[in-house]
């Protein structure tokens, strides 16, 4: 085994072990790691919820329109008692769940009042207190609210306090004094509770908790406490309070593992068995996103405007969502979830509980024995990929990274679904993916060292595409090449023999280099590949080694952007006492042959061709015709985002085919209105001249500024008008030289 893959296993299995101590709760620094186990079991609550409505739980509504209709909160207990009159009596649901509580006396000041006025003088008069006598019980609104909780089957609810101690009556506890088994257990505790009238809750047949303390740090509801303690005493959820009292008031047992010291595995209310972890906290079987139950109004309810079959029978629990009194919780499934739903879901969970369905997934567990499946499946996953990894490639390690991604998540899902468990997750895809980006981070960075190795040799030549291909194929280049369409371009130093003569060798050198680097830079900017440095002439190409479709427009940009670089360096060079430079630009687009040729001691990545000789007669002609930059027809027309003023049609050194050649001007977005009257009437010149109009073709160029072009049409005129004209004159000028 290599040295360095013997580091990618060392380094593979630290990692291993710190996802492994994490398993087992020993890094309390990767806590992010619990946060992505929580995003994970949302999920997998949103990919398996049932959807629907379930109608055998009904949530009586105070809206802001039943609001609205009676009047605002808190109704009058009178009000109330009707409500329930209606539910039981009316509508005959079947047991009524109370998500509020009523922990103080209404009216009371108002009945005081009137005892005080009946034992005065008023009260002396005659009739007077048989009059009283007889309102006075419609008055009691908490007395009469207290006989219709009776009449019915109400399972009230309380809630915490700030301030320690009982405030209100509480239900009889599940539990007390607690045996020692449980008053061990890490249960949720709250030393101060409210709760309801004595009248109210000795009225009711039991009553539970509606808040719930146990949210996760991210504030998400996903389970509820199913009990808690108080004042040594344990008392069950509103939801387990209502079950406890469709079943009969049976007996509450718990269930507690072999563990030392023994942990919470589930609840029993009866025969049904409800699996908790060891804080009493049961994971919500959630049904879907809101409205998950059947919403009616209680005006409704009230007016008998709800159809009988909507509540016959059903379990009713009494809650809000109007504004102000909307108690809002944050689930899986979204942010505004109603708190009343959360107590309905959880209620539809256990009622699925009583008699199991196969075919509908019940209550999810986690015991307590996931820690060591972690922790087991964190350690097989880690050694294998340690081993495997370093001797995979990129793509056979990403695919088998990708198949146990597939079988970890296939099997949680199965237990998830199958068997109502749920096994961790996060964990094990955090463990795949660290070590598969540790793996092929490791592996790039010894690829890319000999990257790094051509970039310092190449980079000075060819932009980084260039170098990253030359790495892609390993080092390994052959003499052969392919022929397609590319652009070349060649620049040269006017009159640079003359400027060297001035210099002495050591300032031309720095001259070269501060006039080289920069028109380097302008090439590599748009893309372009330095084919070579011919002393003060610049050779460069664009289209290879990577296919590029604008390869003709970006070289002409290039071209313009050397004018306009040169010109700022003539501003620095003088500042220095150097001579400035003009540079004439030839660009031709066409088929040539490119590829890494030469010969077993040295190669280049060059163009050849018939192209590529046309582009360096363009760059001869520049001078001829006093311009800075000539292109060919070819290129004008494969590069159409210019302004371009047509030369001449010329027929250069060592070919017999005309040629049209053009300077580009400015781009098409920057070329002013003043700029394009000049480019049309030199063509309108152009024109004349060939149809042989030599009168109109000067008129023409006496309305253009002085120029070298000019001169030379103006001088081949009078030669043309001085001598006859061949028959097949086709106005395309041969240049003898190059």
């Amino acid at each position: 085994m290599s040295r360095q893959r013997v580091v990618r296993v060392l380094i593979s299995l630290a990692i291993t072990a710190i996802f492994a101590l994490q398993a087992i709760g020993a890094l309390p620094a990767l806590r992010f790691v619990e946060q992505f186990e929580r995003w994970t079991y949302d999920l997998r609550v949103i990919a398996t919820l049932r959807g629907g409505v379930d109608e055998r739980i009904v949530i009586v509504d105070l809206d802001e329109a039943s609001l609205a209709e009676v009047g605002h909160w808190p109704w009058p207990r009178d009000v109330l008692a009707r409500l329930l009159d209606q539910l039981f009596g009316h509508y005959r649901i079947y047991v009524l769940g109370m998500d509020m509580v009523f922990a103080e006396a209404e009216g009371k000041s108002i009945l005081a009042d009137l005892d005080q006025v009946a034992a005065g003088p008023l009260g002396e008069q005659p009739g007077f207190q048989d009059a009283y006598a007889a309102l006075r019980p419609r008055l009691e609104h908490d007395r009469l609210f207290a006989e219709a909780i009776a009449r019915g089957f109400v399972v009230t609810g309380f809630t915490a306090a700030q301030r320690e101690g009982t405030h209100g009556a509480l239900p009889p506890p599940l539990l007390a004094p607690l045996p020692d088994a449980i008053d061990r257990l890490p249960l949720f505790e709250r030393y101060g509770v409210t709760g309801n009238l004595v009248e109210l809750q000795a009225a009711a047949v039991g009553g539970g908790f509606f808040d719930n303390p146990a949210f996760d740090p991210d504030g998400v509801y996903r389970g509820v406490s199913l009990v808690y303690r108080h004042a040594d005493a344990l008392y069950p959820t509103l939801s387990l309070a209502v079950l406890r009292a469709m079943l009969g008031d049976p007996e509450i047992g718990f269930e507690l593992g072999q563990e030392s010291p023994p942990e919470l595995d589930a609840i029993r209310v009866g025969d049904v068995r409800i699996p908790v972890n060891q804080q009493g906290v049961v994971l919500v079987p959630y049904r879907g996103r809101t409205p998950a139950f059947r919403y009616v109004p209680a005006a409704d309810v009230l007016a008998g405007r709800t159809p009988r079959a909507v509540l016959d029978n059903v379990v009713v629990i009494l809650g809000t969502t109007a504004p102000g009194l909307y108690d809002q919780r944050t689930t899986p499934m979204q942010s505004n979830y109603p708190g009343v739903e959360v107590h309905a879901n959880l209620l539809a969970g256990l009622m699925d509980a009583i008699q199991p369905d196969p075919e509908v997934q019940s209550i999810l567990h986690r015991p307590g024995w996931t820690v060591a499946y972690e922790l087991v499946i964190a350690l097989v996953l880690g050694l294998l990929l340690s081993l495997a990894l370093p001797w995979l490639g990129a793509a056979f390690g990403i695919a088998l990274v990708i198949v146990l991604a597939i079988v970890v998540v296939g099997g949680n899902l199965y237990a998830w679904s199958g068997h109502n468990l749920v096994l961790p997750l996060a964990g094990h895809l955090l463990l795949l993916l660290t070590l598969l980006l540790f793996h092929s981070s490791y592996g790039y960075l010894l690829e890319t060292r000999n990257k790094r190795r051509l970039g310092r040799m190449f980079g000075q030549y060819v932009p980084p595409e260039i170098v990253d291909e030359m790495n892609g194929r390993g080092g390994n280049f052959g003499i052969g090449g392919e022929s397609r369409e590319m652009t070349v371009l060649f620049s040269d130093v006017r009159n640079f023999t003359s400027l060297s003569e001035r210099l002495a060798p050591d300032e031309l050198t720095a001259l070269m280099n501060a006039f080289l680097t920069p028109l380097t830079g302008v090439i590599h900017e748009y893309r372009g590949t330095i084919d070579k440095y011919m002393g003060d002439a610049i050779m460069a190409f664009w289209g290879a080694p990577l296919e590029n479709p604008a390869h003709a427009t970006q070289a002409v940009g290039a071209a313009l952007a050397m004018q306009a670089r040169v010109s700022q360096l003539d501003r620095e060079f003088q500042a220095r006492g150097w001579p400035a430079l003009a540079i004439g630009i030839g660009v031709n687009t066409g088929t040539m042959n490119v590829g890494n040729m030469g010969s077993q001691f040295r190669m280049a990545y060059t163009v050849l061709g018939d192209s590529v000789n046309l582009g360096s007669r363009l760059e001869g002609l520049t001078k001829f015709y006093g311009v800075g930059i000539i292109v060919s027809a070819d290129t004008r027309d494969a590069a159409n985002g210019f302004a371009y003023r047509e030369l001449d049609l010329v027929r250069v050194k060592g070919k017999t085919r005309p040629v049209g050649i053009f300077q580009p001007l400015a781009p098409l977005g920057e070329f002013d209105a003043h700029a394009a009257a000049e480019l049309a009437e030199w063509d309108l010149a152009l024109a004349a001249y060939r149809h042989r109009d030599w009168q109109a073709a000067l008129d023409h160029m006496d309305r253009l500024p002085a120029s070298r072009l000019v001169e030379i049409y103006r001088e081949r005129i009078d030669n043309l008008r001085a001598h006859p004209l061949p028959a097949d004159w086709d106005a395309v000028y041969e240049h003898k030289s190059k």
